[in-house]
């Protein structure tokens, strides 16, 4: 049987820890940890990895026939029983450093890029719009990818393609743009807004494009309820906002600006995080999360 440790570990980030299978494969396991304003909270929220998980692999094969992907599988004897249903065997890629973000709707740091100069990411943007207004047409805002702790940093197109061509950040940004409008497509047909969207790409041994990490996840994504949606305040949301309102709301304690570590989790509060894990799992691949592979 094999297990965890026969693998060298080669990396970790705030959920996931990658692991060397052989010399043209990685393990990807997602943890139940969670993550919000640079830091690892201290409370885990459960089944948070399956989702992530099970949530990939359902978009790697929707968006097969638009771009490539990384993935090998997700059920094989390599995985190990104890990470089983949240570990992804993929392939090796040489990996383009840049965050490739696309925004059909002002939120977050591109609603605050916005309100400072009218445009994201060097995108210029009609005036008088509002948090959460539907942009005329989904745009490409790429980031730089941020050491642990730190903050990703917004940067045009162009700062892209000086640092890894510009062909090649035309293809990254067409092909962001088409795997984000196919995304919107079919949440919108479960009765759900994709606000936004990152996505992580690389390069195989034949130097072709390929979608790696996550995809289309509530951790990568903002995923709105589409019933109640107004534009002009902050829309309630399937991911981990939930918990950030928490922790800049009054029954934290913990201040942002302290530089401190967040304080653990409240029991509700996590078994209301993970409900919305769950329910954006279930109503966008109508799937049960029951029915997916578990340690």
């Amino acid at each position: 049987m094999t297990t965890l440790a026969e693998y060298p570990k080669i990396a970790a980030g705030k959920v996931r820890e990658l692991y060397a299978v052989g010399d043209d494969h990685l393990l990807l396991v997602t943890s139940d940890r969670i993550s919000a304003y640079d830091f690892v909270l201290d409370t885990p929220i459960p089944d948070k990895g399956r989702v992530l998980t099970a949530m990939s692999v359902f978009w790697f094969g929707r968006l097969a026939d638009l771009i490539p992907n990384h993935l090998e599988a997700h059920d094989d004897p390599r995985i190990p029983d104890e990470v089983r249903g949240r570990a992804l065997l993929v392939r090796r890629l040489d990996m383009l450093p840049v965050e490739a973000v696309a925004r059909g709707y002002l939120t977050g740091s591109g609603f605050s890029d916005y309100q400072r100069t009218g445009a994201v990411c060097g995108v210029e943007l009609p005036a008088g719009l509002v948090e959460a207004a539907k942009l005329p047409s989904p745009i490409f805002t790429p980031a730089t990818k941020a050491e642990l702790g730190e903050h990703d940093e917004n940067v045009t197109f162009e700062v892209v393609a000086a640092e890894i061509g510009l062909e090649r950040a035309t293809e990254v940004r067409d092909a962001t743009l088409a795997v984000y409008q196919r995304g919107a497509e079919l949440a919108a047909e479960r009765g759900i807004l994709l606000a936004d969207t990152k996505f992580e790409f690389g390069l195989d041994a034949q130097g072709r494009l390929v979608l790696a990490d996550e995809v289309l996840t509530p951790d990568s994504s903002r995923y709105w309820p589409a019933e109640g949606y107004e534009p002009g305040r902050t829309q309630p949301s399937f991911d981990k906002q939930y918990v950030r309102d928490w922790l800049t709301g009054p029954d934290s304690g913990w201040d942002r600006a302290s530089n401190t570590q967040p304080p653990p989790l409240p029991d509700d509060v996590v078994m209301a995080t993970r409900a919305r894990y769950v329910e954006a799992y279930e109503r966008i691949t109508g799937l049960s999360l029951a029915d997916w592979p578990s340690a």
